[in-house]
């Protein structure tokens, strides 16, 4: 069992920047997935970014490539998005979520844990 809980989301102006936090609690191994998806209101949620907890190996949607950036810290269970020069159209709940021994996917269904989610809004 994994317990992901969100912190750091906000409101921002465009252009700006916001690092969004993801504290796991419990036993996250090497082959696990770690990621970040985003709903906005009347849309599906989203893939963002993706990290091999282990590997360091990351991934992106189009949307997000070269302004967010996916890390983690291994020795405290954290997860980060920094997101830069954000625009209004990430306006969205951003969840963070974690695909127990697989590789990676950007598909809702292959992620066995998700946090509550926080909030990004972002002023034009």
């Amino acid at each position: 069992q994994v317990l992901l809980v969100e912190t750091g989301g906000g409101l921002v102006q465009a252009g700006g920047s916001l690092r969004l936090s993801c504290a796991a609690a419990g036993r996250i191994f090497g082959s696990d997935i770690m990621g970040w998806f985003r709903q906005a209101p009347g849309k599906e949620r989203e893939f963002v970014a993706a990290i091999n907890w282990h590997g360091a190996n990351t991934y992106y949607a189009g949307s997000v490539r070269s302004r967010f950036t996916i890390s983690r810290d291994n020795a405290k269970n954290m997860l980060y998005l920094q997101m830069n020069s954000l625009k209004p159209e990430d306006t969205a709940v951003y969840y963070c979520a974690a695909a127990r021994g697989r590789g990676f996917s950007p598909n809702i269904d292959s992620y066995d844990y998700w946090g509550q989610g926080t909030q990004v809004t972002v002023s034009s």
